[in-house]
């Protein structure tokens, strides 16, 4: 090894001859520790002889392995993020929840929405909207949380118990889970390389809650967001890949994992197996329905490959299992009058 240099001192100039089985035990002991750095400790198995302990001591003693060299635009992303994370958080005087609605027109649940609280909506035409409606948000430094919502969206609780359950925690409600079938990892092209391996990338809802820190994380990367408009888009190497399912999931999966829930608090059904979810006609909105839907207490996820595994997690809040869903779409605006007439009751459920 180039930077091992052995000293020696001997007390008299006179024994200077060493003995052979030194020079042996010290050259095997160098060709020991040169094969363990170049084969770590996970791949050499000689260290495995006399204990398994020794492989671990031996493995946090020595340098780590030598890991993918980082592209320039990737180290100045990280850097940002990690500056972001480590912000110390500073609560407004007045903190405040942003709700930003994606929609193509007008809400159609606008009456709906106003029994929830007063607000003026705005217009905006997947995954550059969010950005801009994010954007906008963040220009108010009281806004700490940020909701994306449809037009088909609609509360199932009332404005103080979705403020508590989204403020008092420091998680953001972000979808995310593995789908090794061809509607998850099926659509990842290794174009994203190297900054996006697969086994990294994700799915699930748009439908997200975030943080003041996420929001600007978000708002400050054009590395991933880049990836994903370049190489996750309709028809492209036979595949169709929508970036606003795998975007944020992929980001935040692998930037900060312990940040996010892993589930969406809107509710979405996709019982019906077909391309698009479940729409609530006037006939289905029910008291029933309605309490159904506020008493799930589990997530679940379906992947897409031939086993159809079902993924099931409790959806936890500040380490206790609460109620996981606090908006629900897909509802027609059909719907509007009975829901109108229900709000009242459900909201106090």
């Amino acid at each position: 090894m180039k930077d091992l240099q052995i000293l020696y001192a001997p007390r008299q100039r006179g024994h200077l001859k060493k003995p052979k089985w030194i020079i042996i035990l010290i050259s095997l002991v160098s060709l020991f520790l040169v094969c363990t750095y170049v084969y770590p400790p996970q791949s050499f198995s000689a260290c495995y002889i006399f204990s398994s302990h020794g492989c671990k001591a031996l493995q946090s003693w020595l340098p780590p392995a030598p890991t993918r060299e980082l592209t320039d635009d990737e180290i100045a992303s990280q850097v940002v993020i990690r500056d972001i994370l480590n912000l110390a958080s500073n609560m407004s005087a007045n903190p405040k929840i942003s709700f930003l609605f994606l929609t193509p027109g007008a809400l159609p649940f606008e009456k709906l929405w106003d029994k929830f609280f007063q607000v003026i909506w705005g217009r905006i035409s997947m995954v550059d909207a969010e950005r801009r409606l994010l954007a906008n948000a963040l220009k108010d430094p009281d806004n700490q949380l940020f909701i994306l919502l449809s037009d088909g969206c609609i509360p199932l609780r009332d404005f103080d118990y979705v403020y508590n359950y989204l403020m008092y925690t420091n998680t953001s409600f972000v979808d995310c889970f593995e789908d090794p079938g061809p509607h998850g990892s099926g659509r990842y092209s290794e174009r994203m390389l190297p900054e996006v391996e697969k086994k990294y990338f994700r799915k699930g809802a748009q439908w997200f809650t975030i943080k003041r820190k996420h929001a600007l994380i978000i708002m400050a990367d054009s590395l991933y967001h880049t990836k994903f408009r370049d190489y996750c888009r309709p028809g492209m190497d036979g595949r169709n890949c929508y970036s606003d399912e795998h975007y944020l999931p992929t980001f935040f999966h692998m930037i900060d994992p312990s940040g996010i829930s892993n589930w969406s608090v809107t509710h979405v059904d996709w019982s019906e197996m077909k391309w698009n979810p479940k729409s609530y006609q006037a006939k289905d909105v029910t008291y029933e329905l309605i309490r159904n839907l506020t008493s799930i207490v589990d997530s679940v996820h379906v992947t897409s490959d031939a086993k159809r595994e079902i993924q099931t997690q409790p959806c936890m809040w500040n380490g206790r299992q609460r109620p996981c869903y606090l908006f629900a779409r897909k509802f027609l605006p059909e719907t509007l009058e009975k829901l109108l007439e229900l709000f009242p009751k459900y909201t106090s459920i």
